[in-house]
């Protein structure tokens, strides 16, 4: 590692806000989280009926929020695979998205990869059906087909809905992937990173989220951030670096830089913490949910400061 990803690995670090009432709900995110790792089969691309029953399920979760929700349907190898997208807000003018995938990789329950992302979408949904006014549009939107082997193709549901925006005109504030928010872990050298040296900087305790944008990733990923590390009840690390830096963009995040969005991760840092990532131990119980709902609260009190 060479010395100026050195010094752009440094963390950002500021000062906390109260978290805004209505805070999220553990028993709501074990419910929602509870329904996705009990499926007949696992959410993966191979058994769209399972998919579209979570597609149907994620839109009545939404609804009883109070959003306008649409399905975005789309077809890869004579299968239908769909995006479920969540509104609130007034229907016109630019639009926050904040979006979550919900398929999993291969045979394993995904409860941390992304049932944690989904839960807290789900969670977040909520809690803005709750506020009195919306200046702003807010997007939620389930992805389907993150997962390999679509992985880094123009057939990820994120890419899909990227595209339609851009190709729509529609103006964009910037965007925010919630991906693997769940998993923490207190113990010395439970968190591991791509270069040894970062432990320096971040230290050796997988108990933090991590906003993580790229270089000249744009105004939006840089406000946003600072917001989130300001709301959040809990340890946040502002991350940005070199998009080909491993772990920068392995998510749906990285399909709206491609249509020039601005956008950021916000995760547990993934394999890099969590080792039972894309393995049958992803499971429920692993998960620690009241730092799921911090994670969430910090979520939705950036957006209305935005």
């Amino acid at each position: 590692m060479n010395c100026r990803v050195l010094l752009l690995a440094l963390p950002l670090l500021g000062g906390r806000l109260v978290a805004p009432a209505a805070p999220a709900d553990t028993l709501r995110l074990r419910r929602h989280l509870t329904y996705l790792v009990s499926t007949p089969q696992p959410r993966n691309y191979q058994h769209v009926a399972v998919l579209d029953s979570v597609a149907a399920y994620l839109g009545r979760e939404m609804r009883r929020s109070g959003a306008r929700v649409a399905e975005q349907p789309y077809d890869v190898d004579g299968r239908t695979y769909r995006n479920v997208v969540a509104s609130f807000g007034p229907e016109a003018g630019p639009r926050l998205v904040v979006g979550a995938h919900y398929d999993v990789c291969g045979d394993q329950p995904g409860a941390d990869d992304n049932g944690s992302g989904v839960a807290a979408l789900l969670e977040l949904g909520r809690l803005l059906g709750q506020q009195p006014a919306l200046a702003q549009r807010i997007d939620l939107v389930a992805y389907t087909l993150e997962e390999p082997p679509y992985f880094r193709t123009r057939r990820m549901g994120s890419y899909v809905h990227a595209q339609s925006l851009h190709a729509a005109r529609v103006p964009v504030r910037g965007m925010v992937a919630l991906e693997m928010l769940g998993y923490y872990d207190d113990r010395p050298g439970s968190q591991h990173y791509p270069f040894g040296p970062l432990q320096l900087l971040y230290g050796g305790r997988g108990n933090y989220v991590t906003a993580v944008r790229k270089l000249g990733g744009g105004r939006f990923a840089r406000q946003f951030s600072r917001h989130y590390d300001r709301a959040a009840g809990l340890p946040v690390k502002r991350f940005i670096g070199p998009a080909w830096l491993p772990g920068v963009d392995f998510s749906d995040h990285l399909n709206y830089w491609q249509f020039g969005y601005s956008a950021l991760l916000l995760t547990d840092t993934a394999f890099y913490r969590n080792r039972n990532y894309h393995r049958a131990a992803d499971s429920l119980e692993k998960l620690d949910l009241g730092r799921l709902a911090l994670a969430t609260d910090a979520v939705l009190a950036a957006l209305l400061r935005m």
